[in-house]
């Protein structure tokens, strides 16, 4: 049986089941996509987090202290990947399961807006997705980033720019490993197509975890004026660090 057979009578099977919610199996509306009300919200940030680290914080703030010192990149998300949403997340990546993605976009967007409106964040003038490198994209057949971009582009009305930013070495994925082999494995991954004409832009990615990825791009817009900030589906903070909460 041909491939693009087999990809037919997969997506006519999924039409034809019941639509359940991904996290806890339930029978949801049709006009639902994914996920069911109670398990989106229980996967949502129900306090202020630093936007640096990922660290509860008595009130928006946007940085804890030490990230402010640090003068760290702002990663806007709508949730911790370690409340639900990682297996979520990890279905979008390696099993197309793109169901959830159109609210989760949504609430992404939700958030960044809230974040401009408390002054904690200037939004961006586009939005740039964080490149595969042409090997890994043929291979898994689509960029996540680039379709969270551009459902972040249609609620936002903001243009997306997958033209500026390039992966030019494949690299091994970076499951696995901790922060400094992330930021070996990363080295000089990433160039700049031609000058970026905008002030202001949004990385956008399906999950931080150490920032590895984000910092290595930032840095081509080092010296050049442009403010970097992450707009991500979920931030997988460091274990334990959300539930630190700290004074603003």
């Amino acid at each position: 049986m041909k491939l693009d057979t087999l990809w037919r009578l997969g997506a006519w099977l999924a039409a034809s089941l019941p639509n359940r919610c991904l996290l806890c199996h339930l029978s949801i509306p049709a006009e639902h996509t994914g996920l069911c009300d109670t398990c989106l919200a229980s996967t949502l940030y129900q306090g202020p987090v630093c936007l640096g680290c990922g660290r509860g914080l008595l009130q928006e703030s946007g940085f804890c202290g030490s990230c402010q010192r640090a003068d760290t990149l702002a990663v806007v998300a709508p949730a911790s990947y370690h409340h639900g949403l990682g297996s979520v997340i990890a279905a979008i990546k390696h099993r197309q399961q793109l169901a959830p993605l159109d609210v989760l976009c949504l609430l992404l967007w939700q958030r960044a807006h809230r974040l401009s409106l408390l002054g904690l964040i200037q939004l961006p003038q586009v939005l740039v997705p964080v490149p595969l490198h042409p090997k890994r994209q043929r291979s898994r057949g689509f960029n996540q980033a680039w379709l969270i971009a551009a459902e972040l582009a249609r609620y936002s009305g903001l243009p997306l720019d997958d033209n500026l930013v390039s992966r030019c070495l494949d690299t091994r994925p970076q499951e696995g490993l901790d922060g400094k082999a992330r930021r070996r494995n990363l080295a000089n991954a990433f160039s700049l197509n031609r000058p970026c004409p905008w002030q202001r832009i949004a990385l956008v990615d399906d999950v931080v975890t150490t920032g590895a990825t984000a910092r290595e791009i930032a840095a081509l817009f080092r010296g050049s004026g442009v403010a970097v900030q992450v707009w991500c589906l979920a931030r997988a903070e460091a274990p334990g660090l959300l539930s630190e909460v700290l004074p603003d």
